[in-house]
């Protein structure tokens, strides 16, 4: 069965979510702030919208949200120093309210669980003392109140064809924490986790979206390194005791079955 989709956010992750669901003959809506943008979109078939966030214009397009299910790709921008994500998200899920939206897929972030260490799942206390962290939860509880269904994915970090971990790399850059647990997910497994939660009506609640790469920082930036013949990596030093995080996605493989394409990033650094 095919869908009517509203994509909020057009960037790197929205605009290739947009290209798969059309692919596959899913009607597809999504929104950008840029008007060059948005010609550049439609020359590549993609239906866009102008949507300015926040919105203060009381006459809003509701195109997007005049689907059956709305994502919401929004960054928030906290290295800009804005602070307004949770007020995003709320007027976002208001014009979802007035509009024909069955479901609301937000993408939120594993910085959610930023002062955290050890294991840590979509059940772990979070540190709300922490400003980020508060900001998240503050955004994600406003996508909860959308009266219809609502998934959460919270991402870890994303890497892809064209977002290589190598190029972290240049420029000399010093990596923290050299033995803390890798934390990553491929574009194309987040693709599919977000197609799986559209079409199955069943999937509802927090996801966390990571794949199964075992390793350290240091093990994976060398390799990354390596597959970009890049000199190796510096790291900082890194106290014994110290112990970082790692993000489980279990919930999310359990209640979606779904098969990682990459699921060990570090084979994929190789191929």
């Amino acid at each position: 069965m095919k869908n009517r989709v509203g994509i909020i956010g057009c960037g790197w992750l929205g605009k290739a979510l947009a290209i798969e669901l059309i692919d596959k003959k899913h009607s597809v809506v999504v929104t950008t702030q840029n008007v060059d943008k948005k010609r550049a979109l439609e020359q590549q078939g993609i239906s866009t919208q102008i949507l300015s966030l926040p919105v203060t214009h009381p006459k809003v397009n509701l195109a997007p949200f005049e689907q059956d299910c709305l994502v919401i790709a929004i960054t928030p921008q906290f290295r800009q120093g804005r602070i307004d994500y949770p007020e995003k998200i709320a007027k976002l899920v208001s014009l979802a309210e007035q509009g024909t939206i069955k479901k609301i897929i937000m993408i939120s972030s594993t910085a959610i669980y930023q002062g955290r260490t050890g294991d840590v799942d979509e059940s772990s206390e979070l540190e709300l003392s922490i400003e980020k962290v508060a900001l998240l939860n503050d955004a994600e509880r406003a996508a909860l109140a959308f009266s219809g269904s609502v998934a959460i994915l919270r991402l870890a970090g994303l890497v892809g064809t064209d977002r290589h971990p190598g190029t972290f790399l240049q420029g000399h850059r010093l990596i923290a924490a050299p033995k803390d647990p890798v934390n990553l997910i491929h574009q194309r497994d987040v693709i599919g986790l977000i197609e799986n939660i559209i079409t199955d009506d069943s999937v509802v609640g927090i996801y966390n979206g990571v794949s199964h790469t075992h390793t350290t920082k240091e093990h994976y930036y060398n390799a990354a390194a390596k597959a970009l013949n890049l000199p190796k990596p510096n790291f900082t030093e890194q106290p014994p005791l110290v112990v970082g995080k790692k993000i489980l996605g279990n919930k999310a493989r359990e209640k979606l079955s779904y098969q990682f394409y990459y699921d060990d990033l570090v084979v994929w650094l190789s191929d």
